[in-house]
């Protein structure tokens, strides 16, 4: 898997603001491969919903993937008659391979997709991608599944959808309810993030980036839908599913061995308005309690089977010696997994041997409760012998917790760390005549430093009813080209197209959260 992505916890949600910039708001990709038919009405009935309905500047791009049939010729055409629409040509196949390339490169803040043939009605695509626009959620997906969807496709297919997903909620506890229906938005902060640590360039895309983006605690918003089957899908199904059940392994090895950076994909304490309350508590203290508490208590009944196993052969010291030994290298282990979040293998074996030294002072405080007893009395009940174990084992807990939290697993996420220098923007703008502004030329207007979360969001341009001149008549409105940030040092990974990661924005000095 891959473990590279720009460092540091992506910013605070914010409302995107609705004022005139030229980069459009919304990106919708159409991944598409021998589509010649479908391509041309699909595009024009987007194109149409989405001047009509969406309130925002828009685009719509044309992922061809290596089609061999007149699809690019098609949408060339398209890209040529609507200045909305743009054509992408990749040399190889595959839907994730074209969603990669195409968002890594975008400039709109918000990110989507639909398959060609528009199976899902388009009056769900607003409230798709509202809430991503609003701030409230890093993803948005299209459900077929969910209580109010209206759905109509054959049984085989039914069959085939609900069982992949109760695959996905058995094994990797996804709670999202439909992974394949391809009708899904992403933010793009988050999609800069998430997106290298996605492996699969197939149909296995929109699961693994939807199971990792819960797993790092991002919010998911679904959609109920209507949705119709189509009857010339030219999806294989047999190899579509196998390919599916090897992905869904790899992740789940990827996510029980701990080799995902997620704690990348995490949002700052505090986004939550609820979290502000909170000022005298450290934070995630309340959390790793929890987690604490629970391996605790399965350490403890391994110790005290394992201490039953041993006593049979054993004396009382040795028993509780080999015991603890063993469990305290599975308690260790657990913590850092579960309970403080470290993942990878990176300092495994030095929290190990310091582990060890936590568990030689718990090994003191269980053995000299043992020799206190012994010398108490000469023949201790085994029972007694395990009470006396479970009250020194609850006090060697509550010091294990915190030597774990303030020496072995530290938050160091509040140290300072080397400031990167600041991105330079260049803000996209509209130039009458038809052409853009150039990215090297000076801007007029001075840039306060310090990025906002995004550009502002431009209303979609309407013309005036009665031209007054020729001259405002010709008039039209292109894009210049916009880059959010410098590229980072590390590519995107992709084997299709050499694209620059571009780092999260940083918070704004002066927002409080």
């Amino acid at each position: 898997m891959r473990t590279d992505s720009s460092p540091g916890d992506l910013p605070a949600r914010e409302h995107l603001p609705a004022t005139d910039a030229g980069t459009p708001v919304l990106d919708v990709v159409i991944p598409v491969y021998n589509e010649e038919k479908d391509l041309q009405p699909c595009v024009l009935r987007l194109h149409e919903h989405l001047k009509r309905t969406f309130p925002y500047a828009f685009r719509i791009t044309v992922a061809d993937n290596a089609s061999t049939d007149t699809t690019p010729q098609v949408a060339a055409r398209l890209a040529a008659r609507l200045p909305e629409v743009v054509s992408r040509r990749l040399e190889q196949k595959g839907r994730g391979r074209a969603l990669r390339t195409v968002w890594s490169a975008s400039d709109a803040p918000v990110l989507a997709y639909m398959d060609v043939d528009l199976s899902t009605d388009l009056n769900a695509l607003l409230p798709l991608v509202a809430p991503l626009i609003s701030g409230h959620s890093d993803l948005a997906i299209g459900s077929r599944l969910a209580r109010s969807s209206r759905v109509v496709r054959g049984a085989k297919r039914e069959f085939i959808s609900r069982s992949y997903n109760l695959i996905l909620r058995g094994s990797l506890q996804a709670r999202f309810s439909d992974a394949q229906c391809g009708f899904k938005a992403i933010r793009r902060d988050v999609a800069q993030v998430l997106l290298p640590l996605v492996e699969d360039s197939g149909w296995f895309f929109d699961t693994e980036m939807l199971v990792l983006a819960e797993r790092a605690g991002l919010r998911i918003h679904e959609v109920p839908v209507d949705w119709v089957d189509d009857p010339d899908s030219t999806v294989h199904i047999v190899r579509t599913a196998t390919d599916d059940l090897k992905g869904v392994w790899r992740v789940g090895r990827a996510l029980a061995g701990g080799s995902l950076s997620l704690d990348r994909l995490a949002r700052p304490f505090g986004d939550d308005p609820r979290d502000r309350e909170l000022t005298d508590v450290p934070k995630g203290l309340a959390r790793q309690l929890v987690g604490f508490c629970v391996v605790g208590g399965l350490s403890t009944l391994f110790y005290l089977l394992l201490y039953s196993g041993f006593r049979s052969f054993s004396g009382s010291q040795v028993a509780n010696a080999l015991a603890l030994l063993v469990s305290a290298v599975a308690n260790t282990a657990a913590n850092r997994r579960l309970t403080f979040g470290v993942r990878g293998r990176g300092g495994a074996v030095r929290h190990q041997a310091q582990g060890l030294v936590v568990f030689g002072i718990g090994l003191v405080l269980t053995s000299g409760s043992l020799a206190a007893l012994n010398a108490a009395t000469n023949d201790p009940a085994h029972s007694t012998e395990l009470a006396v174990l479970i009250a020194a084992n609850l006090a060697a807990t509550v010091l294990r917790f915190l030597l774990f939290r303030a020496w072995v697993f530290p938050d160091r996420r509040d140290e300072p760390s080397t400031p990167t220098p600041a991105p330079s923007p260049v803000v996209a703008s509209h130039r009458p005549g038809g052409h853009a502004a150039h990215p090297a030329a000076p801007h007029p207007m001075p840039v306060r430093p310090g990025p906002p979360a995004y550009r502002p969001l431009p209303q979609r341009p309407t013309a005036p009813a009665t031209p007054s001149s020729p001259t405002q008549a010709a008039t039209s409105y292109d894009t210049a080209p916009f880059r959010a940030a410098d590229a980072a040092d590390q590519g995107w990974g992709d084997s299709t197209m050499q694209m620059q990661a571009v780092r999260p924005h940083d918070h704004d000095p002066r927002n409080a959260r």
